[in-house]
């Protein structure tokens, strides 16, 4: 069968795609879950331990509650409460850290630090797998053993308002409940005022035993501008207030004799110096966690707030409402808040923590007797039975506090052991789908690699002896052979496997596809083997013979690609992934200043003849004097990679990323501070200004007054959500959501796309016009630039405009000029796009994702939209100078017609390498230290890259003049 080159490395990538996501399905595990029963019930509660032959009762303590309130404030950071300004923040909160019946902690969240994660931590105590930062955005229904469900169960009356993320997880849980959507980020005024106005007519009632109410303002606020905003203040004061209301009320109902209440106040997760979250930096880990009550001793000054694990307080809410621990928690009790019961209460609620652990354990851990909290727990529980037999002997001795103190402190050490254990486990991974997932993409990506000598060509085209491989005796062989492995497997696993629950006419078709794969791999392979490259390093283009020929440039581009990827395998190379770009880029940029030099100097002395010299006059008159435009464009040429270097110095300098110097101040946070919004408004105004006048050059004069009109709208946007000034606004104006100026300029982008589009449809069905078909693809690309010019922050434009003027700039001196073919260019565009990328303020952790731009121009969560435009922001950088490749190839008249065949089969040859490296290196590095904190994150990364170079591999086939029809 023979496939154009485009639509084979397309093919590919698709293909790809279907096997990094089968591995992403074994490689995220399943969070550790018993398996004996569903739920933990009362009745399986051990007895209390007594030494001797006579068994005891399973007595349980009384609840140490009566009522709770649960008020979670979204992001709440713990220095918001306990730092230096936590007393003008929230004073009455931090009178009662100071003086009050309360305990402080600082609650450590782990990573993914997102919402729903977090809520199921908080509810399950158990650690949720990695992969439900993606179930963030669709939560379905927790059917895992859970505080909510164990109370509902025992006849609590559960009130909630806030965050429906809740209510989806709980549905049908609730008695009352009013929810709201978390991921319009615009509003944080109603989201939390929507909470509040239940909030008098609730306290009033005494018909609830749990209230939970949880907040969005503070986390969308920190989304908008930032932990340092001006926002930040009100909000918290706001949030002090209702604080102050609900404790007041707790108070008053407070009656002689009965059970204390218990009010929480804590974060899901913190917040990141950007004001987002999802990774694993200290202010975003790092959680205020405040529990208040009549139960508790009142303090006498302000003490360090001790450290907790976040799921520690699933179990000590279920203790103290007198409740079974949910099954899977790795939460221990928090001391604390039994300090004021009985010892032998103590002692009890401990047993009780440490026998759910250590069947958690047991379950969990074929070797769970070899670890030192399960050893340590039966050495407690046994020394807890002889205490019992003295305390029940009527024993009042000293000697005997004394022994429950000790036996105390052993089961606490256990608990804390037990705890370490299960979360260094945090599920088992799915090796069988992982290889099946790996081998596929490894297949495809040989298939790619050997498929080079014909993509390449001349013509093209890839002949891929399908038919026969199909035809073939080891075709037959090799799909017997691996169905008799895949049932061996399925039926010998001790776990689960993802790919043996899919039905037999996909796993069929998954044999079929890997052993045809296998076959084509073999009969290609046969075929390349005498070809061999030749190192040359004299001109930058390919010789015209069979032999290859790798020029200087060729040589930095091969080895810069291949050592970016070897460099993934080390976790401070994928945190700092930033600087390895940097440093290519800056490198690529003196490589070409070279050659640049080589053009316009050494080759000007050579053979008069030289077709490819800029100066080709024969005479000495005219080489004495050349004239002036060739003269300029000669020195605007030698220019032009010194000053990409010094643009993209400058672009380094506005957003730091990373995670070593993340925290450091950099100049985006001098331009978004509230004294120098004057100079950010001349900014932004200056560089829409440019971005126009670089992009209308190819556009109609319909899409010119768009553009200009697009550009005018994103100005008015960003006045309007209060980042810039109008020279007659001022500086103390209230913002808005910018709804009406968003979707101003949506119509533009509309306008400009169908423009573009139509011409397109005309060049490729009814004239066949060359140059309608370049004007079309550059009305796209402009419709494209003004849309992510909406989405860009303000501070971010300049990125946006450096881009455009770098892309101009090379285009008209560098790439042309110099004769660069179709792989050298798409190599280029690639390396600058990767840069662009961290650019942004991007990095592969998940917190510097900007969810905010998801709501430009909505005024509700719409799921569909909100996805598509986080992704083009994100991914503003790489798609920007892949469509600008598509452009550029496709409008060179003097390129070869198969130049857009050779940069689509390039593209997917640079995407395809680094992502089949990777997934073998997490899987090789899947017990790291970091893996859940740097490794997966970027392997979530690669997986939306290369599912987004796949649909720009599509644009590639789209925009392709086809040569000859597709042969078979």
């Amino acid at each position: 069968m023979r496939l154009r080159s485009s639509v084979f490395a397309c093919l590919v990538l698709l293909l790809e795609v279907a096997g990094v996501a089968l591995f992403l399905r074994g490689f995220f595990p399943v969070p550790v879950k018993s398996s004996f029963s569903s739920k933990s019930r009362l009745a399986d509660l051990p007895a209390e331990p007594l030494a001797g032959s006579s068994p005891n009762s399973s007595r349980l303590p009384r609840p140490l509650f009566r009522r709770v309130v649960l008020m979670l404030v979204d992001a709440l950071r713990e220095d918001f409460v306990f730092g230096a300004d936590g007393g003008s923040y929230m004073p009455y909160t931090r009178h009662l850290v100071e003086k009050g019946s309360s305990h402080s902690f600082v609650a450590k969240a782990r990573p993914p630090t997102v919402t729903m994660p977090r809520i199921k931590a908080l509810t399950t105590g158990s650690i949720p797998g990695f992969i439900d930062v993606v179930m963030n955005l669709n939560s379905p229904a927790l059917v895992e053993d859970n505080l909510i469900w164990q109370a509902k169960t025992a006849g609590k009356r559960i009130v909630f308002y806030g965050d429906d993320t809740w209510v989806r997880l709980f549905p049908k849980h609730f008695m009352e409940y009013d929810g709201t959507t978390s991921f319009f980020v615009s509003d944080y005024t109603e989201v939390d005022n929507n909470v509040t106005r239940h909030l008098d007519s609730t306290l009033k009632r005494d018909d609830w035993d749990i209230l939970i109410l949880h907040y969005l303002g503070l986390d969308h606020i920190g989304h908008i501008s930032g932990p340092h905003s001006s926002l930040v203040q009100p909000k918290l004061l706001e949030m002090d207030d209702i604080l102050k209301k609900i404790h007041s009320s707790l108070v008053s109902k407070e009656t002689e004799g009965s059970l204390p209440y218990l009010l929480v106040l804590c974060g899901d997760h913190g917040m990141s110096e950007t004001g987002s979250h999802g990774g694993s930096s200290e202010p975003e880990v790092n959680t205020a966690l405040l529990l208040i009550s009549p139960a508790f001793k009142r303090k006498a000054g302000m003490e360090k707030p001790g450290v907790v694990e976040q799921v520690d307080l699933a179990p000590t809410l279920a203790l103290g409402l007198g409740l079974p621990i949910s099954q899977n928690s790795v939460g221990r009790v928090i001391p604390g808040v039994l300090e004021e019961t009985s010892l032998r209460d103590q002692l009890r609620f401990l047993h009780l923590n440490g026998h759910q652990l250590s069947c958690l354990l047991r379950d969990s851990m074929p070797d769970y007797e070899k670890e030192a909290g399960f050893e340590q727990f039966r050495v407690a529980e046994k020394a807890h039975g002889s205490w019992m037999k003295l305390y029940l002997e009527g024993n009042t001795s000293e000697v005997l506090t004394n022994m429950g103190k000790k036996v105390l402190k052993q089961y606490l050490e256990a608990l804390a052991a037990m705890s370490s254990a299960l979360s260094k486990q945090l599920g088992k991974y799915d090796m069988y789908s992982m290889i099946a997932g790996m081998v596929f993409v490894f297949q495809l990506l040989l298939v790619l690699l050997l498929a080079m000598p014909e993509a390449l060509s001349g013509a093209a085209a890839v002949d891929l002896p399908v038919l026969s491989s199909l035809l073939s005796l080891p075709f037959y062989l090799l799909c017997l052979l691996l169905a008799s492995v895949h049932v061996l497997v399925c039926t010998s696993a001790e776990s689960s496997c993802y790919f043996c629950s899919l039905s037999w006419g996909l796993v069929f078709a998954a044999v079929a596809f890997s052993s045809a794969m296998f076959c084509i791999l073999i009969s290609v392979a046969t075929r390349r083997l005498p070809v061999g490259p030749t190192i040359h390093g004299k001109s930058p283009m390919r010789s015209s013979g069979g032999e290859w020929s790798l020029s200087e440039l060729d040589v930095l581009l091969l080895a810069g690609t291949v050592g970016h990827t070897l460099s993934l395998a080390a976790s401070s190379f994928v945190e700092e992934e930033h600087q390895t770009w940097y440093f290519l880029l800056n490198t690529l940029c003196l490589a070409v200043f070279q050659d640049v030099c080589r053009k316009y100097f050494r080759e000007q002395r050579g053979s008069g003849d030289d077709e490819d010299r800029l100066l080709p006059s024969k005479d000495s008159h005219s080489s004495a004097h050349p004239k002036p435009e060739i003269l300029s464009e000669k020195w605007l040429a030698l220019a032009t990679p010194p000053f990409t270097l010094v643009c993209c110095r400058l672009l380094r300098s506005l957003n730091q990323t990373g995670v070593q110097w993340a925290h450091l101040p950099d100049v985006s946070h001098w331009l978004n501070s509230s004294e120098h919004k004057t100079v950010l408004s001349l900014l932004s105004a200056f560089c829409l200004l440019l971005i126009y006048l670089l992009v209308q050059r190819r556009c109609s004069l319909v899409s010119k007054v768009a553009l200009a009109l697009g550009l005018l709208g994103v100005y008015s946007y960003r006045a309007a959500v209060g980042n810039v000034l109008f020279p007659w606004q001022h500086s103390n104006r209230t913002a808005t959501k910018g709804t009406v100026e968003a979707r101003f300029v949506y119509v533009f982008v509309l306008g400009i796309l169908f423009s573009g589009t139509k011409d397109l449809l005309r060049s490729q069905i009814i004239t066949a016009d060359a140059k309608l078909k370049s004007r079309g693809l550059w009305e796209i690309y402009g419709g494209l630039v003004l849309v992510v010019s909406l989405l860009f922050r303000a501070h971010n434009l300049p990125v946006l405009c450096g881009g455009l003027l770098i892309q101009t700039l090379m285009a008209q001196f560098i790439w042309k000029k110099l004769h660069y073919d179709a792989a050298q260019t798409t190599i280029m565009h690639y390396w600058f796009g990767q840069a662009f990328f961290y650019f942004q303020g991007n990095s592969n952790n998940i917190g510097t994702v900007d969810i905010s731009v998801g709501f430009v121009g909505l005024e509700s969560y719409i799921e569909a939209p909100a996805i598509v435009l986080t992704a083009l922001s994100t991914y503003a950088g790489p798609l920007l100078w892949a469509c600008h490749l598509v452009c550029y190839l496709s409008s060179e008249r003097e390129r070869s017609p198969v130049a857009l065949s050779h940069g689509c089969y390039c593209l997917a040859l640079l995407r395809s390498v680094p992502a089949a490296a990777y997934i073998v290196l997490v899987t090789a590095l899947r017990y790291h230290l970091f893996i859940w904190s740097v490794f997966s994150p970027k392997l979530l990364y690669e997986s939306m890259h290369l599912l987004l170079t796949a649909g720009v591999c599509l644009f590639f086939i789209a925009m392709e003049q086809s040569p000859g029809s597709t042969k078979s």
